[in-house]
Parts: structure tokens; sequence; C-alpha cells
């Protein structure tokens, strides 16, 4: 065999070796992508990955798992052992409701999943606004007397929040315990990052990032799992949950956007369980087992209302707030309510709305004409046109402002206020807190606010949408794509 021969031969022992690989590996990632995954999710992997082969294999890897590392589930089942024994507490106290059909079976579904009970005996306020929330929460944390959590996605040092955090500082100083946690990426970007760090330390506050980035094996999670989280308790007495982070209403862009958000202010037994979701979160993150809500007493009945906190995340063997939505929309038989900044629904909750509205149920939703994020954007108006023909009605709130607000109402009977959107991201990768009150005036007075934030938005009409630029149908089509890989 000549020189040249060889040199071929090896040449095409080395073709068939690279394509006997790529095949092997191909197969066995179809194989194992679809496992545990959503058909859409695996769908999309699978065609970048067919497209991209290198890139997509890489990218796949590194962000292919929606699920937290080993250390951090393991961290999970003991709060939710946690968190059932504190139910038993209710039990035993006599707090925890009876509801009336058919809501019954979704506050069942909700303690299945998460561990947490609806109680009697609150009294929910809503608030909606950006400034007067700040302050509202601020003038709260001036009488606490024992402990004050403070937990959001973003929390910045600025002209607006300084007040807030000058609260901190005179509560450390009554004797106060205060805790702050704040998501890495959420909050690192912003300006006087590191300097709000320091002044945390330097006026006594106990503070943790959440979620940090790490490469140590045992530890690592996809670094797009976050803490969407906002939550503020104060001693047994009050607490806060919402769609607000803790930053100027301009989260110091640089366009004319702004914000608008809306949180609920309760008091009650349910102030214990808010404060239990950040315990549960502090002893992720530093070790600490906070214990007030078990120890201290279980708050009196404040009121008349019935309320139950729903954590979900990627913590969870399931999407617990996705299934409590779609739980609620389906036994719908009156009207559905949505106001939500970002609506990329997944088949099951897509499904849910047409379903809903093709059987007479009047469903209105509200999104915002500004786009603050492009992606999202583009991906929730591709599900325009669907909704709109099976008769939701869709309006744009308009621009310059965003309404960043985050509820639902069913039937007038159910309201839901909290930090999670209506996509794959909140349902999948992030952690998120709601509230569910079930209560007729609750979901009565969402109802009213989003007629109110209607009269200074613009209904979508079929033929309307169906006009608009093709280059910009094309983004949405893409947008939508990229939102299945999760």
């Amino acid at each position: 065999m000549t020189e040249v021969e060889t040199s071929n031969l090896i040449a095409a022992a080395i073709v068939l070796l690279i394509f006997l690989t790529d095949l092997v590996i191909r197969i066995w990632l179809l194989i194992y992508i679809p496992k545990n995954r959503k058909p859409t999710a695996a769908m999309a992997w699978l065609l970048l990955i067919y497209i991209l082969p290198f890139l997509g294999t890489i990218v796949f890897f590194i962000l292919g798992s929606t699920k937290l590392s080993r250390k951090r589930r393991h961290n999970q089942q003991q709060i939710s052992a946690m968190f059932k024994r504190y139910t038993a507490n209710l039990h035993k106290a006599n707090l925890i409701a009876r509801i009336k059909e058919p809501y019954n079976y979704k506050a069942k579904l909700v303690e299945s999943l998460t561990g947490m009970a609806p109680t009697i005996g609150n009294t929910v306020k809503i608030h909606s606004g950006y400034d007067n929330i700040i302050q509202e929460m601020t003038h709260t944390i001036s009488r606490a007397k024992e402990y004050v959590y403070v937990e959001f996605f973003a929390i910045a040092l600025d002209n607006t929040t300084k007040p807030f955090f000058d609260a901190l500082e005179s509560a450390v100083n009554r004797g106060v315990k205060v805790y702050v946690l704040f998501d890495y990426l959420g909050t690192r970007k912003y300006p006087r990052f590191g300097e709000m760090k320091k002044h945390l330390t330097k006026i006594g506050v106990k503070w943790h990032n959440m979620l940090p980035l790490t490469v140590k094996f045992s530890e690592y999670n996809r670094p797009d799992l976050r803490n969407h989280r906002k939550i503020v308790v104060i001693d047994n007495t009050d607490a806060y949950i919402g769609s607000l982070n803790l930053i100027d209403k301009t989260y110091h862009r640089k366009d004319d956007i702004s914000y608008i958000e809306l949180v609920a202010h309760f008091q009650g037994p349910t102030v214990n369980e808010a404060a239990a979701v950040f315990a549960s979160d502090w002893y992720c993150e530093s070790g600490e087992i906070l214990k007030d809500f078990m120890t201290n007493s279980i708050p009196s009945a404040k009121g008349a209302q019935i309320a139950q906190i729903i954590p979900s995340g990627p913590g969870y063997p399931y999407e617990n707030n996705l299934k409590f939505f779609v739980s609620l929309i389906q036994s719908a038989e009156k009207s559905v309510t949505i106001t939500n900044p970002y609506l990329v629904p997944d088949e099951s909750l897509l499904n849910a709305l047409l379903s809903a509205s093709l059987r007479g149920v009047k469903i209105s939703i509200l999104n915002s004409e500004a786009m603050d994020q492009w992606m999202v954007g583009h991906a929730q108006r591709s599900y325009y046109e669907e909704l709109i023909r099976a008769g939701v009605m869709i309006s744009l709130y308009k621009k310059p402002q965003l309404v960043h607000e985050k509820f639902i109402a069913v039937d007038d009977e159910v309201a839901i206020i909290g930090s999670s959107n209506l996509d794959i991201r909140s349902f999948e990768l992030n952690h998120e807190c709601t509230i569910a009150v079930y209560d007729p005036a609750a979901a009565k007075a969402l109802v009213k606010h989003h007629e109110e934030l209607k009269l200074h938005s613009k209904q979508i009409h079929l033929e309307a949408w169906l006009k608009r630029k093709g280059w910009a149908s094309f983004l949405d089509s893409i947008a939508r794509l990229t939102s299945a890989l999760q």
C-alpha cells in the first residue's frame, strides 16, 4: 500500500469515526432530552442541537436542566416537611379554613403541592402605584418590635428607597432583628450594588445573595434559575407580597419606561406563612434556621378573609403556580380577569384560556404597549391572534408606563396576587410567591382596578392586528420558539 493510499485510508477512518461519534451523540440526545421534559421544550432543544450541533450541545448542558442542585432540592424537602408541621399547628389552633366548592379542591391542591393550608381570620388590603407602596412598607417597619424579613428580586439604594433603608437602620437600633435577601443577578446590575451591600452591613442588617453563581459541581445551578419573590414580613402582624421590587420606579433605565405595581398587605394567620417562605429561602442561602414563625404566637384573627400562600419554584417537583392557575381557570363559570406584564403561556395554560373563552367565560387580559424585555414582549404577542379569535379580550396599557402588576380574579370569588408572571420562566425557572384570597370583595376590587387600567389602554382588534408588518410577525414567531428552550 502506497503512502498516499495509507493517508487516504486514515483520513477516511477519521471521517467515519467523526460521523459515528456524531450519530451516537445525536441518538443519545434524542433519548435523553425528552426525558421528564415537556414535548415543546424537548423539540426546541433538539432543533437547536440539530441546526447547531456543537454550540447547541454546549448550551444544553449549561442551561438544559430546570432543576436546582441536589443540595438545594434536599433543602427543599426539609422545608416542605417544616411547612407541614406548621400547618399541623394551624389545625390545632382551628385556623384552617373551610372553603366552598369548587375552590376547596383548589386549596387542597395547593396544600398538597406546598404544605401551605388556607387560613381564616385574615385582612387583605390591595395597594397599587409605586412610591406610595414603599412609603407604606417603610411606615410599617417603623413599628417593628421583634423582627423584619425583607426579600426582593431586585434591591437598589437610591433616592426612592433611602427612607426604607433608614427604617431598617432604626429598627436595628431598637433591637429588632433585620434580615434581607436579594437575588444575585437580579440586583447586581443596578447602580451602587457594592455600596448597598456595605451599607446593609454597616447598619447591622444580616443579608445574603440568593442563588449566587458557582462552578462547584454539587452546588451548581443553571445561571438563569433565579429567586423572583417579593416578600416583606414585620413581626407576626404584617406582611406584603406582590410585584414590587425595592428600587426607583424607573429601574434606572435610560428610556422613558416607568413601572406601576400592585402589592397585597395582609394581617392575620397568613403572615406567619409568608414568614415561613422567607425562612425557607434564608435557610437555603445561609444554613441558618429562623424559627420565629414556629415559636411565636400564631397571629390572632384580624378579619374575615380566607387566604393561602403559594410558593413555587424549581426546588419543587411540580410547577405549583401553574397547576393552581390552570385549575382555577378550568373551573371558571363567568369571568377571568388577568393583568400581567408577561403572558407566554405553556400548552396547559393556553388551552385552559381558550377552552374557558369558547364555553362562554368572559376573559379580559391586560398587557402593556411598552416592552422592557424584547424577547418576552414579542413572544407574548405571538399568542394574541389565537386568543382573540377564541373571544378573549386583550388590552395594552399605553406607553410609556408599563403595568408590572401581576393578578388574576376568577368569577368575582378568588383573587390572586404575587410575583409570578404567566410565562414559562415563572413556572419552571423562577422561585415565586403568590397569595390567593378566597373572598368576593378582594376579587371584585381587582376587577374594578383592572377596568380602571383599561381606561388608559387600547383594545386589540383582530383586523388591525393582522395588518401589522410582516417583520413584526416574524420576530414574534422567533421569540415564541426560543421561549420553549427551558
